[in-house]
């Protein structure tokens, strides 16, 4: 072991690894499956004439599943009925809907220019944990009870310091490695920083998903990255000590390779699944609810579980409460919505799209 787990891993190295540590066969061939996978969701994302109607509802699946890591739970249900209606949420689904934010947030600042900095960094923290500082000036560990298995760098300036570190490599453009193992070692390299005093697991997989967009290979925030995670959590944890202690590299990077190559088949299913139920649902109001058909309105149902009046009239498609009343209620009548009050207002729930996706 070349650290102790008692003191602050003040010496963690700089990145890139040695080129001895990704130069495997084993790595390339596991990144060329991923590569394939993911290039296969983005290119059929690519062809739907909106996308934009999956963000809502599946960047909210990846937040459930990061938090879940964290043992932060809630269920889709809770989350879907929290993110239309205006009634309070239970803290652990608050918790989800902010990570949702933080990761929505972060992608519009990072669409600008695919620039990483310590300021969009701290804007993803505090967005998590709805507080307003940010690099952590003090010392914490990482355990079981009583138990330390890494003590992260401390304090403030040496964080920093390996932070513009790790900002320099998400930022430099190099041909010389491929951009899912290097998304692989940055996830680590970030974890075992821990800049924050907490989150830092959440703030690192809401960065794997800008890195991804950066790097062009996605292009909007829908890799369910954090279920293969979630679902491999012991795993996940012990790879990560293992680079520390050992400078095992390949386990690690075949871990996030197999992550990735596995959510982008499991996101492209369950997007191709979503697009059959949405044609499906097309057909059905222009055959039984004609008279109020509308692509925007279909549109709506898709971009959201719940639907409510407000919803309607916000978007422009009808302007008066009385009219998206009148739509919602046929849609009820047709079967595709089913009414529900949450609170002291009423919602519509898409019916199928529910359970299509409340497994998650």
């Amino acid at each position: 072991m070349r650290f102790n787990t008692e003191k602050p891993y003040n010496k963690l190295p700089e990145i890139l690894p040695n080129e001895k540590y990704w130069h495997l066969l084993s790595i390339y061939e596991q990144a060329n499956k991923a590569n394939r996978a993911l290039a296969e969701l983005k290119g059929r994302l690519s062809a739907i004439p909106n996308p934009k109607i999956f963000i809502n509802t599946l960047s909210l699946q990846e937040a459930r599943n990061s938090s879940s890591i964290e043992n932060i739970f809630t269920t889709n249900d809770k989350l879907f009925r929290a993110f239309t209606a205006d009634s309070k949420a239970d803290p652990h689904t608050k918790e989800v809907l902010r990570y949702g934010k933080a990761l929505t947030d972060a992608f519009d600042i990072i669409k600008q220019n695919r620039k990483f900095s310590i300021k969009l960094i701290e804007k993803i923290y505090r967005n998590i944990k709805d507080k307003e500082d940010g690099i952590r000036d003090s010392l914490v560990y990482i355990g079981n009870g009583h138990k330390k298995t890494y003590t992260p760098p401390c304090c403030r300036n040496i964080i920093v310091k390996k932070l513009n570190n790790w900002i320099s490599v998400a930022n430099s453009k190099s041909d010389k490695i491929d951009p899912l193992i290097k998304m692989a070692i940055l996830h680590y390299q970030f974890e075992a920083i821990h800049p924050f005093e907490d989150g830092n697991g959440r703030a690192g997989r809401v960065v794997n998903v800008l890195l991804l967009f950066a790097y062009g290979l996605l292009d909007d925030p829908v890799l369910y990255l954090s279920k293969y995670i979630n679902e491999h959590k012991s795993e996940y944890y012990r790879l990560l000590l293992e680079v520390t202690k050992s400078e095992n590299w390949e386990k690690w990077l075949l871990y996030m390779l197999r992550a990735v190559e596995e959510t982008s088949k499991y996101t492209l299913k369950k997007v191709l699944n979503i697009m059959e139920l949405f044609e499906e649902t097309k057909e059905k109001m222009q055959k039984d609810a004609h008279e109020i058909y509308r692509f925007e309105l279909l549109e709506i149902l898709f971009s959201q579980v719940y639907c409510k009046y407000s919803i309607l009239i916000e978007s422009g498609i009808v302007s008066s409460r009385n009219t998206a009343s009148k739509y919602l209620n046929k849609l009820e009548e047709i079967g595709i919505l089913e009414r529900e009050k949450i609170g002291k207002e009423f919602v519509f729930k898409n019916i199928a799209l529910y359970e299509l996706l409340k497994d998650g």
